[in-house]
């Protein structure tokens, strides 16, 4: 068990060290081996990781991890196929300085874009930043093992492996009173109309077996279920604020 979160914004404001330390210290129970953290020389992207290293234990494997000076990782969870995807990718020319399944799903991505998840055999919740791009690519496993919550307002888009360490960004608190009565009344801790839904208004996770994009230039949200290939769930532009 590892922990994610990250912000990205064009408002330098929403980002900082003081805000990353304080969000990787609300998850220092997924990962109290070590942390890591990254913010991008534009002041607009922002990473927060804790470890729990099981595969590869050097820092060779820590994380936010690097690719190609291209892309950033932040990841938690385990891809069971690595070794053969590994194998695949050093076919198809790609290099790598870890034994980690972190940079076999970094190489993947470059490799084959969105479609990576296809190849993917594992559970997993993990952001990659394109630094070309100026694109977030987030992914959550099939069967929705590893959590992920996220929340967007046309200004900021901010994400974490749990609800506390978006508070710690700065994400206000603002109780989903639906869910709390559904809760009290017939004990539903998620609405089955909608997988999104939490217990905070604004505040979503990612449904299982899908992905999310965010364009920071576009401003532009855009979430997929890979499961049934569904088309685009949901499209959120800087002119349509939650």
């Amino acid at each position: 068990m590892c922990g994610i979160a990250g912000i990205v914004s064009h408002n330098p404001d929403f980002i900082s060290k003081e805000k990353l330390k304080a969000t990787s210290a609300a998850l220092i129970h997924r990962g109290p081996e070590s942390h890591g953290f990254w913010i991008n020389d534009s002041n607009t992207v922002a990473f927060a990781h804790r470890r729990l290293s099981i595969i590869d234990l050097t820092e060779a494997a820590a994380q936010p991890l690097f690719y190609n000076n291209r892309y950033s990782i932040i990841y938690n969870g385990e891809i069971y196929n690595y070794l053969e995807l590994r194998s695949s990718l050093i076919k198809e020319e790609f290099q790598f300085k870890s034994a980690s399944d972190t940079e076999i799903i970094i190489a993947a991505y470059a490799a084959w874009g969105e479609a990576c998840l296809q190849q993917f055999d594992g559970m997993f919740a993990f952001a990659i930043w394109d630094m070309q791009e100026q694109k977030l690519f987030a992914a959550r496993d099939r069967f929705g093992e590893k959590p992920f919550y996220f929340f967007y307002d046309g200004e900021r888009f901010a994400f974490a492996s749990e609800m506390k360490g978006l508070w710690e960004l700065g994400i206000q608190k603002d109780v989903n009173r639906s869910m709390l009565y559904n809760f009290l009344s017939i004990g539903y801790t998620s609405n089955p109309a909608d997988p999104q839904e939490t217990f905070y208004n604004h505040i979503s996770k990612l449904p299982a077996a899908s992905y999310l994009t965010y364009s920071l230039p576009g401003n532009q949200l855009e979430i997929k279920n890979t499961g049934r290939h569904m088309s685009m769930l949901m499209r959120i532009s800087l002119d349509k604020k939650l």
